[in-house]
């Protein structure tokens, strides 16, 4: 991950197809008593929480919409929002180059400044409950041929150092049934993780730590 200050990054949270980050330095979190005690912090491998923590969580939500033109180009939409997202003087949420196009913020509360640079989103003077959207085009839905089309999600994660806190992950895609029918969502449904699917669409709900990927399907009808 790279940025204009050069600043080490730590805290990261990696969501959507293509690897989405953002950050804040080490010396921030080692000095910010307000931040989670890293004693919170899980070391091991996924686990979705059947309990939800007391602490407000970090909430990314991704809206993903797949229309006809998907299916030849690749490109879908997307709009994302950040709830909750923890206090830091610098961050930055990175898109991979070429995967990405018509990138904007949309709106932002408790967030001094946000823009965009290249493919990534800019972030100074986060405040403690700040919440930001931004929406872009990005090329998500893989052709595997023979009619079977993959959605690839991930990996989502609140990592800080060599752990992970807790995060809670929604995730809808609106699909043109007509043209696809849903195989298989990966993972499967479980304490932690509820699933909604219905012709046309998938929702899913996550709270978890470690890092999330999903997997969704599809064959042409």
């Amino acid at each position: 991950m790279r940025s204009p200050n050069k600043f080490r990054p730590s805290l990261l949270w990696r969501s959507l197809v293509l690897p989405v980050a953002l950050g804040m330095s080490l010396a921030h979190a080692a000095t910010d008593l307000t931040f989670e005690s890293a004693a919170d912090v899980n070391e091991g491998s996924l686990h979705f929480l059947e309990v939800v923590p007391d602490k407000p969580l970090h909430h990314h939500q991704n809206r993903i919409r797949i229309d006809g033109d998907s299916l030849n180009s690749g490109w879908v939409s997307l709009s994302q929002c950040h709830d909750n997202l923890d206090p830091v003087p610098r961050t930055q949420i990175t898109f991979r180059e070429g995967f990405v196009r018509d990138l904007r913020v949309d709106t932002f509360t408790q967030i001094e400044d946000a823009w965009i640079e290249g493919a990534s989103v800019q972030l100074r003077n986060v405040e403690r409950g700040a919440r930001l959207c931004l929406s872009a085009q990005t090329r998500a839905l893989r052709n595997n041929g023979n009619g079977y089309f993959n959605l690839l999600n991930g990996p989502y994660m609140r990592r800080f150092l060599d752990g992970y806190y807790p995060m809670r992950v929604s995730l809808e895609v609106d699909y043109p049934a007509k043209l696809l029918s849903l195989i298989d969502i990966e993972p499967s449904a479980q304490p932690g993780l509820k699933l909604d699917e219905r012709p046309g669409s998938i929702r899913m709900d996550a709270v978890f730590e470690g890092a999330l990927m999903t997997l969704i399907q599809f064959e042409r009808l």
